[in-house]
């Protein structure tokens, strides 16, 4: 069985910036808490995954490549907005973190992930990194397609506030 676990924070500033991002573009099948179905294209590649309820930071996922007709086929067929996001892959203290600069209605909002081997390894926060938000299903990309950053009144007007966690500037 695949298991992902994952934390996610808020990303403060500009220091996370280094090389070219990749586009990413996906939408959800089903956006069950219990089984989330996603379609992600990534250049002139596509996948279809499947997520399972997060329990902690660890949950169950499959991912597996498909057809990018496919997946252009499959993402006309996705519940809500789709979300566009451009990911950035930053080696620092000897972990990969994925930093993603969202677009389109989540535009303001930048998340960076850390993939670990377990719930408690320890691993270095850089200075960018700011509050986590690996509970929070507000930040779930599942989510964010059903209820857009933009959408977030009073949130979005602090988090991209300079200085304030998610800012950009």
């Amino acid at each position: 069985m695949g298991v992902e676990i994952e934390r996610k924070f808020l990303v403060q500033g500009e220091g996370w910036r280094q090389g070219a991002g990749q586009r990413l573009v996906q939408g959800y099948l089903n956006r069950d808490k219990a089984r989330t179905v996603r379609v992600r294209v990534a250049g002139d590649a596509a996948f279809l995954t499947v997520k399972g309820v997060s329990v902690g930071a660890t949950r169950a996922e499959f991912e597996y490549p498909i057809p990018l007709a496919d997946a252009q086929a499959l993402l006309a067929l996705c519940d809500g907005p789709l979300v566009d996001k451009t990911r950035y892959r930053v080696a620092w203290g000897g972990v990969v973190w994925e930093v993603d600069e969202f677009a389109a209605e989540n535009a303001g909002l930048v998340v960076a992930e850390v993939e670990l081997p377990s719930e408690d390894t320890a691993f270095a926060k850089p200075a960018w990194v700011g509050v986590e938000v690996t509970h929070d299903p507000r930040y779930f990309n599942s989510n964010l397609a059903s209820h857009p950053f933009a959408r977030w009144p009073s949130v979005a007007a602090q988090a991209t506030a300079p200085g304030g966690p998610g800012a950009t500037t």
